[in-house]
């Protein structure tokens, strides 16, 4: 009838919202007692002393290679470096003797009238394309790591200039670094040519013999004739010495020449160095 509210019927758990329902809190686990605590105390020293290991030896490892970068550069400095450097000191050295030449004019001046380290000729080897200009002296600093090759000239081992009618020419040039001018003296053989070019001359000699191992204290293989190449008589010659063997300085080998050939500079170049 109207006007008489009817009861709702009753709520079905079915129909009702769900609602969010909170996950229980679970307690946190115990932790380890005094023995988990002391192995985890341990375990940290071991990490400790591995870290301290690891450090060292990578600092062992930057060191050597710091050394064996430097040890490389010596090398390439050595090996490389100074033949770049000497070849463009002995390369002004020569132009500034022809320059000299050139300017001054004249006749090649008396044995012994230069200073060490003063240069007053070139030689050339045309089989071993050299072309270096000789200095008076042997010195080290002075003449031969400086790209040149060294004149006896002064003392006991005093030897003979081109010009002089008799006598021994003799040189000295580094084998191996600075400028390596006699590297390859080895590979000459009897009738190759060495030419010494002066103010007023060039001068052509002939290898004839060579002695592949002395004592530095042979000093017999310098003299005017010169022991132990053969010659058996006074003559016009030429002597080429340099360390042996190669980059060491314990022995020296020796090339030994005859003259076999003067040419005024005004009448050109010999045919050793046209061909």
């Amino acid at each position: 009838p109207r006007g008489v509210a009817l009861p709702l019927p009753p709520e079905d758990d079915a129909t009702m919202p769900l609602r969010r329902v909170a996950a229980p809190r679970v307690p946190p686990a115990p932790t380890g007692g005094r023995a988990e605590r002391r192995k985890a105390a341990r375990r940290a020293e071991r990490a400790r002393r591995d870290s301290l290991g690891v450090v060292v030896s990578r600092l062992l490892g930057e060191v050597f290679i710091t050394l064996g970068v430097v040890m490389l550069l010596f090398v390439a400095y050595q090996l490389w470096w100074t033949n770049v450097i000497a070849q463009q000191q002995a390369g002004g050295a020569a132009k500034d003797l022809r320059r000299s030449w050139a300017r001054d004019g004249g006749k090649d001046r008396d044995a012994g009238a230069f200073s060490p380290g003063e240069g007053f000729a070139i030689v050339y080897i045309p089989k071993l394309d050299v072309k270096a200009p000789i200095a008076e002296g042997t010195g080290k600093h002075k003449v031969l790591d400086r790209g040149m090759v060294g004149h006896y000239g002064k003392g006991p081992l005093k030897s003979a200039m081109p010009w002089d009618r008799q006598g021994n020419f003799a040189l000295a040039g580094h084998r191996n670094t600075h400028g390596e001018p006699f590297r390859y003296v080895n590979r000459l053989r009897p009738g190759d040519k060495i030419v010494v070019e002066t103010k007023s001359a060039f001068y052509t000699y002939e290898m004839t013999s060579r002695l592949d191992q002395t004592s530095p204290a042979n000093v017999g293989v310098i003299r005017p004739v010169p022991q132990g190449s053969g010659f058996t008589g006074p003559g016009r010659y030429i002597t080429l010495t340099t360390c042996t063997p190669e980059f060491t300085s314990t022995y020296r080998m020796i090339v030994w020449g005859k003259m076999v050939d003067e040419r005024p500079r005004e009448k050109g170049k010999p045919d050793a160095l046209v061909d």
